[in-house]
């Protein structure tokens, strides 16, 4: 079975200012230039991949700012929606993130779609690697709920896809959400600066098709469950 992965990060949406959220951004970019050097530099998202590689950016604050004023980006009053790609035929990894307005029934979100195979996959796809890319999510945007899994464990086995509602392969938790329970072995836990934890449910690549692994994610839903940890970030399923 081939498993492709994801790691996304969702709150309630803020009302945060697109400069605001170009500072969070560019704090992302920063850290994950410094994980794999596949993930710099940056290109906005276009309808092909030599259109893509027109566009190049310097994935800072001042550039954010400047992009986030284009139409194409702006999907309602001070609601921005924006989408990158690393430029990487064979390595392909793109970055997407929404933020904007406060309503009770908007989930905002980041996306970190690694490469699905070669040697750049290899490398992002080991558990120390993803936790580090949803460490620096957590850190840069602050988010309720975070989740890295493959999308077969989602979509197939757990039939699940609203956020904050289900376990997979590394976790964060707001500290909002409540205290995390004892959690069986090899399961580890990491505190993740004052805002919440990172829970890491194994330390080899997690695999919808391997019964143990879905054993010990069905036993942490249970218990995060029971601790009331596991629940919609808004009413709204979120992507």
């Amino acid at each position: 079975m081939n498993e492709t992965y994801y790691a996304g990060v969702y709150w309630p949406s803020r009302g945060e200012s697109p400069e605001a959220c170009a500072l969070r951004a560019e704090a992302l970019f920063g850290q994950l230039a410094s994980l794999d050097p596949t993930l710099s530099p940056w290109f906005e998202q276009a309808n092909s991949r030599a259109a893509a590689l027109k566009s190049q950016f310097v994935p800072d604050e001042k550039s954010f700012i400047e992009l986030f004023k284009k139409k194409k980006y702006q999907t309602g009053p001070g609601e921005i929606a924006f989408s990158a790609w690393n430029g990487e035929k064979e390595a392909s990894s793109v970055v997407e993130f929404s933020c904007g307005p406060p309503s009770a029934h908007t989930v905002d979100v980041c996306l970190f779609r690694p490469p699905t195979r070669g040697a750049a996959a290899e490398r992002l796809l080991s558990s120390v690697a993803v936790a580090r890319a949803l460490r620096a999510m957590a850190v840069a945007w602050n988010p309720e709920f975070g989740i890295a899994t493959s999308h077969v464990h989602r979509d197939e086995v757990l039939k699940l896809k609203e956020a904050g509602t289900f376990v997979g392969w590394i976790m964060y938790l707001s500290h909002q959400r409540g205290q995390v329970p004892a959690l069986p072995a090899p399961v580890r836990v990491e505190p993740v600066e004052n805002q919440g934890t990172l829970i890491v449910l194994t330390p080899e690549r997690f695999t919808a098709s391997n019964p143990d692994h879905r054993a010990l994610a069905g036993q942490v839903q249970e218990l995060l469950g029971d601790a009331g940890l596991l629940k919609p970030v808004t009413e709204r399923p979120s992507r």
